[in-house]
């Protein structure tokens, strides 16, 4: 919020995580407790308003619980828009879209040229939400990891070699900068603002 970001989306946790082992994936269930419990309070009190996004299949009652009171109670702030992907995939994403899509047109709540770009985009998880003007991938990997497969089609990437629990504000900071140096031309031969 201190630099003026209004929208920051965290990947924590893949829907290709539950082939991990059972311990890991217990501990990494065990960070959202954990998270939820210890930072909630004061998250809302900051103004930050928390989205979920992935499916809901699979995950236990009490993280479901956890997770919609954590919407719920932080619906109406506005400082700045923090959307957890959790048990997320982009590919299972773009899936239930057009899932969703495909029993709208049966329905006969769409016809096939209704499908637009940005029809589509209104049937993902993250719709009403803008597209990443930045990625930053940490733990020197330089893959998406199946992560907003749709959304980051004209993201800046900025990969850094440290793993997530050592990623500092100063390294933050240094990944924004190297954005603002960026020319962005989403496909076109000059510089178009993203305002």
């Amino acid at each position: 919020m201190e630099l003026g970001i209004t929208h920051l989306t965290l990947f924590s946790f893949s829907s290709e995580n539950w082939s991990r082992p059972e311990q890991e994936i217990y501990d990494l269930f065990g960070l959202l407790r954990r998270f939820i419990r210890r930072d909630l309070a004061e998250l809302h009190k900051n103004g930050v308003k928390i989205r979920v996004v992935g499916s809901r299949n699979g995950l236990e009652d009490d993280i479901l619980r956890m997770l919609d009171d954590a919407v719920e109670l932080t619906k109406d702030n506005t400082a700045l828009n923090l959307t957890i992907a959790f048990n997320y995939g982009g590919r299972d994403e773009i899936a239930r879209a057009a899932q969703r899509i495909a029993e709208d047109a049966k329905d006969g709540i769409l016809v096939p040229e209704d499908v637009t770009q940005d029809r589509f985009a209104s049937y993902l998880d993250t719709a009403g939400l803008p597209d990443p003007d930045l990625l930053i991938r940490t733990s020197g990997e330089l893959r998406l990891s199946n992560f907003l497969l749709w959304q980051l089609a004209y993201a800046e990437f900025v990969f850094v070699d440290v793993y997530w629990p050592d990623f500092t504000k100063e390294l933050f900071e240094a990944a924004i900068s190297e954005y603002q140096r960026r020319n962005r031309r989403f496909g076109g031969r000059s510089a178009r603002s993203t305002a």
